[in-house]
């Protein structure tokens, strides 16, 4: 139960960091190998496009986490508090089923792309796995909304004014 509830609280940031940290050391060893070895790496490039990609879902997902989506509050903080939760949770239902929406087309246009057998050019990675970090990661977003559903819906029951954020 320990490692669940440390992957619940962190496997966003170790999923940011450790993107971070190999897209800064294979742009650091091309740019090393480039200028001072006078040789380029044909793989550093599209290893940190690639973990880029993943990085940037990856934030989509703890944004949710942290409740850090942009929105517009100028008319919803005039309201009563529980309205304000109200509007809250019909948002994140939206934002729920915009990644419902795209966790389906994302396992299918990455089934097709397996299928094709399509593989990147310097990795030789399948490009099936390249996309689909987008359905991975938008399952991550519907599982952070899903919990923030439910603190709403705890805090609109205990009748509190401000849900936590």
């Amino acid at each position: 139960m320990k490692v669940l509830s440390f992957l619940d609280r962190r496997v966003e940031e170790i999923i940011i960091v450790l993107c971070l940290g190999v897209m800064t050391l294979s742009i650091g060893l091309q740019v090393f190998m480039r200028y001072v070895m006078q040789s380029s790496l044909s793989w550093s490039e599209e290893l940190a496009r690639y973990l880029f990609v993943f990085f940037v879902y990856a934030g989509i997902s703890y944004g949710a986490k942290m409740k850090r989506h942009i929105k517009v509050e100028a008319f919803t903080m005039w309201l009563p508090g529980r309205i304000q939760a109200a509007i809250r949770m019909i948002s994140d239902l939206l934002f729920l089923l915009f990644a419902v929406f795209i966790v389906y087309y994302g396992f299918v246009t990455s089934g097709r792309i397996f299928r094709l057998n399509q593989v990147s050019p310097a990795l030789e990675l399948r490009m099936g796995y390249v996309y689909g970090t987008l359905p991975f990661c938008f399952i991550l977003v519907g599982i952070r909304l899903v919990q923030s559903l439910r603190d709403s819906v705890a805090a609109l029951i205990r009748g509190d004014k401000e849900e936590g954020e």
